[in-house]
């Protein structure tokens, strides 16, 4: 088996590869490195690899890479900054200052499109990359999640308060709110539903009209209707990161 990684600030993505298979035998997110340990455990299955992307520092990389070597008696292999691979070329300055987690993110695209393409992953941030037909990156934006607006608009607006189920319940239409989650929930959601809106039309003017689309991210589902024939691939950045770390 081959355990794959993608290691975000607060959370941790993991994903079980039956031998050379891209397809996922078992999968999740857990928030902490005890809780991935404990839980591939309890998956009862003999570890031959891990590779893994992370944004945290170094050192904490370096922390959760000596408990999975100590617990499953694998060699960790982690994904690294790169001026080119698999066809796609850097559009950073500095290259290393691109996150790996968008890097591999567009390098998977491309490999799965061959052509230009938009890739956009809504998570804690919301992050856009343009590629072009030849695989030349050429730049893309950050901005907010939903979990950020909401949590800045709760912590800065006194009077906005509600529960989880509240905001559930307010996103279960975009009407305009009648009620502080609802029009805090629907606000945001069409904040992004408009981000998307204009990076398709931005991507027309700098990529030509041939291009794809790509949905990665957990709230991938609150704009999937926004741009028809859209691709939605929650996987994305693993696609990229199998072609990063091949394990022989």
């Amino acid at each position: 088996m081959i355990l794959e990684l993608d290691c975000g600030n607060t959370l941790i993505k993991w994903r079980l590869l039956c031998g050379d298979s891209a397809m996922a035998i078992a999968g999740g997110v857990v928030e902490s490195d005890q809780a991935l340990i404990a839980i591939v455990r309890e998956q009862n299955v003999l570890l031959r690899a891990c590779r893994l992307v992370s944004v945290r520092s170094d050192e904490e990389t370096a922390q959760l890479i000596a408990l999975i070597e100590q617990a499953f008696a694998v060699e960790c292999r982690v994904a690294r900054s790169a001026t080119f691979l698999a066809g796609v070329r850097n559009g950073y300055g500095q290259y290393q200052r691109l996150g790996l987690d968008r890097w591999l993110a567009v390098v998977g695209a491309y490999q799965l499109s061959r052509k230009a393409a938009l890739v956009i992953d809504l998570g804690t941030a919301v992050t856009s990359d343009f590629v072009s037909m030849e695989g030349e990156h050429l730049g893309g934006f950050i901005c907010p999640g939903l979990p950020l607006m909401r949590t800045q608009l709760r912590t800065h607006t006194r009077r906005t308060r509600y529960n989880s189920e509240e905001a559930t319940r307010a996103l279960e239409d975009l009407v305009p709110g009648r009620a502080t989650a609802e029009a805090v929930e629907r606000g945001c959601v069409l904040m992004l539903r408009g981000f998307v809106s204009t990076q398709v039309a931005m991507a027309a003017e700098f990529l030509g009209e041939d291009f794809d689309v790509f949905l990665t991210g957990g709230d991938a589902p609150l704009v999937v209707d926004v741009v028809p024939g859209v691709r939605v691939v929650p996987d994305l950045v693993f696609i990229g990161l199998a072609i990063a770390c091949p394990v022989n």
